[in-house]
């Protein structure tokens, strides 16, 4: 490039970045960016650019609520939010929404530059095509952009992976430490906290990170915080993170349900104190590793049929029985039929005044415009789900009354309630989980009046689980089965528990990750 042009280019950075220092009374200056999702590989299902909900430029403070106007956190430094984007996790991403996604991303982040801090938004359970590390591959183009100058603070589901690479382009890392994730929020605040803090005492980056892979790779309903020994070993946490010369300790169970190489759980510690930083890893690793056959599963499992059985035996109401081979909120695809084919074929439930059902739910787009045309009282005889998923079961026939429709939703787009014998059916335009009591209102259901609530879930959300009569997990098929031992693994670093009970104890000593800006 000849000389004039570098100045042209020079003067326009400045302008857009260096010169803005002088206005900005001292304040440093964060960008916000991240994509979320959790991704299968196991499903056949492709998420595409459209599945992300992006929120750009000032959109993405509304994912903040700490972020308020006042608040003391956007008092202590000028942001600049690039693009954030979550999807409900779903099938692997494809390269060209991955692609687009990243240079709008890139795009934004180099309108405001310099930066003295990131805050990076991530999952780490994305799966995308072609790349075994995307979260790897996301932080390393975000560190060209912004430099090793700035400070990069992410945070993660504790459900997510932690690559080498991931930790490296680091500075600042957490995850949450609940499961179910109450503390969702709790955790974003707390990385951006440590980064601003960081930033305002000039420390800078910390002097250690220690992280230690540990082989162990569990799905979230055996490893949830409600019960022991998770319960404990997260509880642990806190005593780490209060030593002198510690800043954050973490651990991250990993994603089961993608066949890559970084799959697997991690612990981690951060801070400028080295023995306080790898012993402190290394306390939490050696309990995580004595407690690695304890882990069961949340709540009681069984077959669909069992669980049925029990249900309709059982006088708790409601019932909740948890499909969970297919959680849309794990990454299954979410219309796998298996379950709703079994339960429509069961007598019980094949005469209107049987024990009454609630199945949340079924996506299917033209089933739903169908129902759109015939209206809430019509009768309606048509097939559905499987149009992604038909490994296990073909479309099922919907032939009942049409109990009500719903256009609100924007996950779902458009939400029917088909009545089929005694068993009320929910099918949306899109795939949606059904979390929340005003889910069910909005259709006009009464779950807690109803006998039996089949939901797409694995371990239930608060408000599922407070209003949980009985409760089973059916063991039922699809691309999150819990079943591992069922899984087509190949990639996935061996041996690993739970897939080898009997191998040797690993070595579990903490391994320091370079600075980001030596890496």
């Amino acid at each position: 490039m000849k000389k004039g042009h570098w100045l042209v280019v020079i003067a326009a950075v400045c302008l857009a970045g260096c010169g803005s220092r002088e206005t900005d009374q001292g304040l440093p200056r964060v960008a916000i960016a991240g994509l979320a999702i959790e991704s299968s590989t196991f499903s056949p299902a492709r998420t595409h650019e459209e599945a992300f909900r992006a929120r750009r430029g000032d959109e993405v403070f509304a994912s903040y609520p700490f972020y308020a106007d006042g608040s003391q956190i956007m008092s202590r430094a000028r942001y600049f939010p690039a693009l954030t984007g979550k999807a409900i996790p779903g099938g692997t991403v494809t390269r060209a929404a991955y692609g687009k996604l990243m240079e709008e991303m890139l795009d934004r982040l180099r309108r405001n530059l310099p930066y003295d801090g990131v805050f990076l938004d991530l999952h780490g359970a994305m799966s995308v095509e072609g790349l075994d590390d995307p979260e790897g591959d996301l932080i390393a183009r975000v560190r060209d952009v912004v430099g090793d100058d700035a400070l990069i603070s992410t945070s993660m589901d504790l459900h997510g992976n932690v690559s080498w690479r991931l930790a490296a382009e680091s500075d600042l890392i957490t995850c949450y430490r609940m499961a179910p994730h109450e503390d969702a929020l709790e955790s974003k605040q707390r990385a951006l906290t440590n980064l601003l803090d960081r930033l305002a005492s000039g420390a800078g980056r910390p002097a250690f990170k220690a992280w230690i892979p540990v082989p162990i790779l569990l799905p979230g309903e055996k490893t949830s915080t409600r019960v022991e020994p998770a319960k404990s070993l997260y509880a642990r946490i806190p005593a780490i993170e209060a030593r002198d010369g510690v800043v954050d300790a973490a651990i991250w169970m990993g994603y089961p349900w993608a066949d890559e190489p970084r799959n697997h759980a991690v612990v981690m510690v951060v801070g400028d104190d080295e023995e306080q930083v790898t012993s402190g890893a290394e306390s939490l690793a050696a309990h995580f590793w004595a407690v690695r056959h304890e882990f069961e599963f949340v709540a009681p499992v069984a077959s669909l049929h069992d669980a049925l059985d029990r249900a309709l035996a059982s006088d708790q109401r409601p019932f909740v029985i948890s499909d969970s081979g297919d959680n849309p909120t794990a990454g299954g695809a979410g219309d796998v039929t298996w379950t709703l084919n079994e339960l429509l074929q069961r007598p019980e439930f094949r005469s209107g005044d049987g024990p009454s059902v609630i199945y949340a739910s079924i996506p299917d787009a033209q089933f739903a415009d169908r129902a759109l045309e015939i209206g809430v009282g019509g009768r309606i005889d048509v097939h559905a789900g499987a149009r992604v998923d038909d490994r296990y079961a073909p479309p099922v026939r919907l032939a009942g009354t049409i109990r009500s429709i719903s256009t609100g939703d924007p996950d779902a787009q458009v939400e029917v309630v088909v009545r089929v014998g005694s068993v009320d059916v929910i099918v949306t335009r899109k795939r949606k989980p059904y979390h929340y009591e005003a889910d069910f209102d909005r259709l006009r259901l009464e779950p807690r009046d109803t006998d039996i609530l089949i939901v797409k879930i694995g371990y239930l959300v608060p408000e599922l689980y407070d209003m949980r009569g009985g409760w089973l997990m059916a063991l039922t098929p699809g691309g999150v089965d819990q079943n591992l031992d069922r899984l087509p693994y190949r990639r996935i670093r061996r041996p690993i528990i739970p897939l080898d009970p009997d191998m040797a104890d690993p070595d579990l000593r903490a391994r320091l990750v370079p600075p980001s800006d030596s890496y």
